[in-house]
C-alpha cells in the first residue's frame, strides 16, 4: 500500500472514530444511538489497526543470478544484474555471478552487479 493511501485511510478512520460517535454521545444518546456509536467506533479502530500493519509501497527484494555477459556501445547502457534508478526501493538487492559487462564508445556504460544511478 502506498504512503498516500495509508495516510488517506488513517485520516478517514480517525474521523470515523471521532465524528458521529462523539456527537451522539454528547447529546444523551438513546440505546440505538449508543449501539451505532459503538459499532462505528469499533469499525474505525479496526481500520486504524489494519492500515498500521500494511507494508509500504516501495518494498522490493531484487535478485539476479548468473545473468551472463552484456555489452553497451554508442551511448547505450548495459546492466548485468539489478538496476535501481536513483536508489529506489527499500528492500534488499543481490547480484551473483553476473558475468562481464563491457562498454565501448562515448557515453556508454556497463554495470555488472547493482546499478543505483
Amino acid at each position: 500500500m502506498s504512503q498516500g493511501w495509508k495516510i488517506t485511510v488513517f485520516v478517514l478512520a480517525a474521523a470515523g472514530v471521532l465524528s458521529t460517535p462523539l456527537i451522539w454521545l454528547l447529546n444523551s444518546p438513546d440505546a440505538g444511538q449508543l449501539a451505532g456509536a459503538s459499532i462505528q467506533a469499533a469499525v474505525g479502530i479496526a481500520a486504524l489497526v489494519w492500515v498500521l500493519f500494511q507494508p509500504g509501497g516501495n518494498h522490493t527484494d531484487d535478485t539476479a543470478v548468473g545473468t551472463g555477459q552484456v555489452r553497451a556501445s554508442g551511448g547505450g547502457t548495459a546492466v548485468a544484474g539489478v538496476r535501481r534508478p536513483k536508489g529506489r526501493g527499500n528492500g534488499s538487492a543481490k547480484a551473483e555471478n553476473t558475468g562481464n559487462a563491457t562498454a565501448t564508445g562515448n557515453d556508454s556504460s556497463a554495470v555488472s552487479g547493482i546499478d543505483y544511478s
